[in-house]
């Protein structure tokens, strides 16, 4: 599991690098723009990845008492660069310290989610898999915002640290 660990460390670290650089460059109208009414911005993807990890994590793993209301994520929203940047380091900070400190019985042990079993493992990898999208939207709407301006987020920033 330890390679697991580290690989899982890892990634979250970069997704989080990458969310960083991305929020770091933008206004907080940018930050909070949003090309329609059906579509998301920024601020609400940070806060959709928060209410994801608070759900899986916090309860899931944690068994802490949260209560989740997905759609609040998804409404418009007004959020300063300062409060997003601020939500991502806290977010990526459980993330990885439960990976951390994570034995190998709470790697297998599971929870529900949408009416089926996932190991921890899994919903982790899931995580992974789901952030990266979304950091996907992020970069997509920065550079639609940027044009040229946008700097590349494989490139890290180094007031985003």
């Amino acid at each position: 599991m330890q390679v697991m660990t580290e690989l899982l460390v890892k990634k979250f670290e970069e997704i989080q690098g990458r969310t960083l650089s991305v929020i770091d460059q933008l206004t907080d109208d940018e930050l909070n723009w949003r090309p329609n009414d059906s579509s998301n911005s920024i601020s609400n993807l940070v806060i959709h990845i928060q209410g994801n990890v608070n759900e899986r994590i916090l309860r899931g793993i944690h068994h802490a008492e949260i209560v989740r209301n997905r759609e609040e994520e998804f409404e418009a929203m007004k959020k300063t660069k300062n409060e997003l940047l601020a939500i991502t380091k806290d977010t990526y900070k459980t993330v990885i310290e439960t990976i951390q400190s994570m034995q190998e019985e709470t790697w297998r042990s599971t929870q529900l989610v949408r009416g089926k079993e996932r190991t921890n493992l899994y919903i982790l990898l899931q995580c992974a898999a789901h952030f990266s999208e979304h950091l996907g939207q992020m970069m997509y709407i920065a550079k639609m915002l940027k044009n040229f301006d946008y700097v590349s987020t494989s490139i890290p920033s180094k007031k985003a640290k």
